[in-house]
């Protein structure tokens, strides 16, 4: 073979090749594996983790999570393929996706003990969160997240909630002048109002001046950039199917967070605007404490803490991005679940005015306004409306969770898995998605007994008044709605203190009927977190007829 004659290419037009043909080629290569990768995981998946029975898929895309997201209870949902299919069963997700769901006190307390470490924040939760609220304590997992609570926990502690008592107290009775004025200049003796703003403007002032000993002044009237933000999110418009779909393709797959729906857009204005205050609030903070401005009792405030933890020398340090992180997600979470259990509070009692009565009536007969110690101890019928609310009404109706490592949970009762067998225990691979409707299992009948949709405050006061499979719940109250675990909601004593202070003073100086009659329907819809609403009504409007107590 003459050699001569074969033309042997540059390395210039070689790469002008590879470069021409191969990136496709490489491409193609790349996607190929990929999927490989992801049908191995698949099939491992499958192979160690037990296979369910399970609702069939209603959506060749979305499996079940559409009709989850329309449903006006999707508690209720849930606790219907627990009945048909067992305590723990598989849902279809979206894109082929499956889901386990536990409904298994047992199970549940399982998962809980070991979240930030064995169970995690799904990717699209944590990308999701950390465009809107950084990476605080609710994005964090494992070590960091340790540390982060750490740092934040004396701020929650009994001592210093017992100092914020009188800012819950101030925040009640701002909202309680200006409803007498309200009524005053009415000939009726009564006036309508729209009970949830007033709920938002009282959870607001109160986080600003107990957390960071700012005030708002939304009670005064004040507008702020970040009442705005969270006011859009109870909007009337419901989402495009456009958006509707990338909404929900976001809640499993990260990659959809980066598109900017209405809902997406939201979020990214509400975290540069909470972005905004914090860093105006740590600065002003930062030149108070320079000057010897801050006393030593505010020490352990949340902002005293804050301020502590930026100091490099001490041993839960926090960077900068970390401190504005956990100013905007104790602003979240103060401003929104307080707020809606409020609201849920008066619309349940004035539907129930025999129940409002007797809270009255125990309020009256107490005197004058009692202290910390004495909301937690000597007002039995104000803590068990206050944990009736929470049961029925879970500000966080569902939670879901990614395995991060193979694992095998416990049954407190066999159920029949996919090949018909039964088992008391499931095993569940790395990766696999679970999920837990704390709704499904706060109304459940199986758990709470056949009065468990039921208003019913005096089941908190009977011996017998939980049943015994409610006992078994691990959490505050036999209740999911403050999880359980590593993860217990840090300001659970917080929020409980400030929805008795400002339950209190409302009941005790009002009457509380619904504006319509008994009959009015109530819906729920979704700002930052589920809200109700008047049916009929704009955004999330809850209109209530309010008098005067005489």
């Amino acid at each position: 073979m003459n050699t001569s004659t074969i033309a042997i290419p540059s390395p210039s037009s070689l790469w002008t090749t590879v470069r021409s043909v191969g990136v496709l080629n490489v491409a193609v290569s790349f996607a190929a594996l990929w999927a490989f990768v992801k049908v191995l995981r698949v099939l491992r998946s499958r192979l160690k983790t037990t296979q369910l029975r399970g609702p069939p898929r209603t959506s060749f895309i979305y499996g079940v999570s559409h009709d989850l997201d329309s449903s006006h209870d999707s508690g209720a949902m849930y606790e219907h393929w627990a009945t048909e299919y067992g305590v723990v069963y598989m849902i279809p997700g979206v894109l082929g996706q499956t889901i386990t769901v536990l409904c298994d006190p047992k199970a549940i307390a399982h998962l809980y003990a070991r979240e930030t470490w064995t169970y995690m924040q799904t990717p699209a939760s944590l990308a999701s969160m950390e465009a809107s609220l950084g990476r605080g304590v609710m994005w964090s997992h494992g070590e960091q997240h340790k540390r982060q609570r750490k740092a934040l926990a004396p701020a929650f502690s009994n001592g210093a909630i017992r100092k914020l008592t009188s800012v819950f107290y101030d925040s009640a009775y701002k909202a309680k002048c200006a409803w007498d004025t309200a009524i005053e200049l009415n000939k009726d003796g009564n006036a309508v109002i729209e009970v949830q703003h007033w709920m938002n403007h009282i959870s607001l002032d109160t986080i600003g001046i107990a957390g960071f000993s700012h005030d708002f002044g939304s009670l005064g009237g004040n507008r702020a950039s970040v009442t705005e933000v969270f006011d859009t999110f109870g909007s009337n418009s419901r989402p495009s199917a456009v958006n509707q779909a990338f909404d929900l393709l976001a809640t499993t797959f990260a990659i959809f967070t980066k598109f900017p729906t209405k809902r997406m857009k939201l979020f990214k204005k509400l975290g540069v605007t909470m972005g905004d205050i914090s860093n105006d609030l740590l600065i002003r903070s930062r030149q108070e404490k320079d000057a010897n401005m801050i006393e030593r009792d505010n020490e352990k405030s949340i902002i005293g803490l804050l301020l502590k933890s930026e100091s490099q020398d001490t041993e839960l340090h926090m960077s900068k991005e970390e401190v504005v992180a956990q100013m905007k997600v104790l602003l979240v979470a103060g401003y929104e679940t307080t707020a809606i259990s409020l609201t849920w509070a008066l619309i349940e009692l004035s539907q129930h005015p025999d129940d409002q009565t007797r809270l009255r009536e125990e309020l009256l007969a107490f005197g004058a306004d009692p202290t910390y110690d004495q909301l937690k101890a000597k007002l039995p019928y104000l803590d068990a409306v206050v944990h009736e609310v929470l049961r029925l009404h879970p500000p966080v109706p569902d939670f879901i969770r990614l395995a991060g490592a193979d694992d095998v949970i416990p049954l407190s009762e066999p159920v029949c898995n996919a090949s018909g067998e039964m088992t008391d225990n499931i095993s569940v691979a790395k990766g696999t998605l679970i999920t837990i409707s704390a709704a499904a299992i706060n109304r459940s009948l199986a758990i709470w007994g056949p009065d468990a949709k039921e208003f019913k405050p005096e089941r908190w006061l009977a011996e017998d008044g939980i049943s015994g499979k409610a006992k078994e719940v691990q959490g505050h109250k036999h209740l999911l709605t403050f999880v359980d675990g590593p993860r217990t909601c840090l300001g659970k004593d917080f929020a409980i203190a400030e929805f008795k202070t400002v339950l209190l003073v409302l009941v005790k100086n009002f009457v509380f009927e619904m504006r319509d009659g008994p009959d009015t329907r109530i819906e729920v819809v979704r700002g930052i977190l589920p809200r109700p609403r008047v049916v009929g009504e704009d955004s999330t409007g809850v209109p209530l007829k309010v008098r005067r107590y005489e």
